[in-house]
């Protein structure tokens, strides 16, 4: 069960944006935001089936039958949230819970789907229950950067399954297994250690399918003399880790070995010069002048990093467009990478915290080049 102490700090720091905005209410329907605020673990899925009515002095969550008595279990017999399972069309609902508080300005993320937004409008005027809908511009994920010590102990644990399905997974490899068979083994393994779902689905590329950061695997059998780069993560308790690293099948040519080895020097760099109050663009543009200072410039496209939690990828990040300051406490990837397309890529990925004297990785496999003999 998560910590109520912690849920309870949540949703203070929430009540205190609704304060600061003049908020009588809020009616959230995002799952990543509804995870963090209840803090009921392993209960939330693809399904948008819940809808929460929070006051500065009311909580309240309505589901349906198929997650109502899993909410009574995570959330014990204690908790502030009132919950609702009745068959009732959710914006009606909502809009009910508007007319009975009489809220008169009632907060709505920009995440919240259309239909439910024009059922609410149809519902209130139902009801001639007038009230201004202000949107939210992702406010809650804002919120959710800064993680707190539970949040933080979950990913470690999450990223200690993944560092050990790594040293598994150089085991497993050998020529003639395909991209597939290593997918399959490498998540096997960390669902028999302790995972109880992926973090995102796990990415395999051998050779030239390398050069394609977001290859998906296939039935290509690996051979020596292949980079073989394994983007995946664990999931605990909603929570998830992330971590890529590139092995090669044999010993590596030249050009393979140097390309790792500016690739490894990026990662680490970028690390070092991550502090309290760095902007994510400029961290960014560090690793691109380095890639760039070293010849291979036109081989690194995609952002340097993303934050991590209750979403594989959400805010800050390390990227040319975030102009903001990454606080102590942001959880946050550093994955450089070179792709030379028809031939080999390269990723190196940590991911960890911010701490008051500078990024932290969770991660702790190694950046020395894993050869795999054969």
């Amino acid at each position: 069960m998560a910590d109520a102490a912690a849920c309870a700090a949540r949703v203070e720091r929430f009540r205190s944006l609704m304060e600061e905005r003049g908020y009588d209410a809020a009616i959230l329907r995002n799952n990543p935001d509804l995870r963090w605020l209840t803090g009921a673990e392993c209960t939330f899925d693809d399904e948008v089936a819940h809808t929460a009515f929070i006051t500065r002095d009311g909580l309240w969550l309505h589901t349906d039958s198929r997650y109502f008595g899993t909410f009574v279990d995570r959330l014990g017999e204690n908790t502030p949230w009132k919950l609702d399972m009745e068959i009732v069309d959710p914006a009606s609902w909502a809009a009910e819970r508007v007319s009975k508080t009489r809220s008169r300005v009632v907060a709505i993320e920009d995440t919240m789907d259309l239909a439910f937004f024009d059922a609410l409008g149809v519902e209130l005027a139902k009801g001639s229950v007038a009230c201004l809908l202000p949107r939210m511009h992702g406010d809650i994920a804002s919120l959710r950067i800064v993680k707190d010590s539970e949040e933080i102990e979950l990913m470690r644990h999450a990223q200690t399954i993944t560092d050990a399905a790594f040293e598994h997974i150089c085991g497993f490899i050998k020529p003639g297994v395909t991209e597939m068979e290593i997918k399959v083994e490498l998540e096997n393994y960390m669902f028999q250690h302790g995972a109880d779902s992926l973090a995102f689905g796990t990415i395999i590329a051998s050779g030239p399918n390398g050069a394609n950061p977001h290859a998906q695997p296939g039935e290509r059998k690996v051979q020596k003399g292949d980079m073989i780069v394994m983007d995946y993560g664990a999931g605990y308790h909603d929570y998830r880790s992330d971590m890529t690293r590139t092995v090669c099948l044999g010993e590596p040519t030249e050009e393979q070995r140097k390309v790792y080895e500016i690739v490894r020097g990026v990662n680490e760099a970028c690390a070092k010069a991550a502090v309290p109050g760095c902007k994510g663009k400029d961290i960014h543009n560090l690793a691109v002048r380095l890639i760039t200072e070293a010849g291979y410039g036109d081989y690194f496209k995609h952002g340097l990093g993303h934050g991590v939690g209750l979403e594989i990828h959400e805010k800050p990040f390390f990227g040319r467009n975030y102009d903001r300051e990454i606080p102590v406490g942001a959880v946050i990837t550093d994955e450089p990478g070179i792709y030379l397309p028809g031939n080999f890529g390269v990723r190196l990925e940590d991911f960890g915290v911010m701490g008051e004297d500078g990024y932290h990785p969770f991660t702790q496999s190694s950046h020395e080049l894993r050869v795999i003999p054969c």
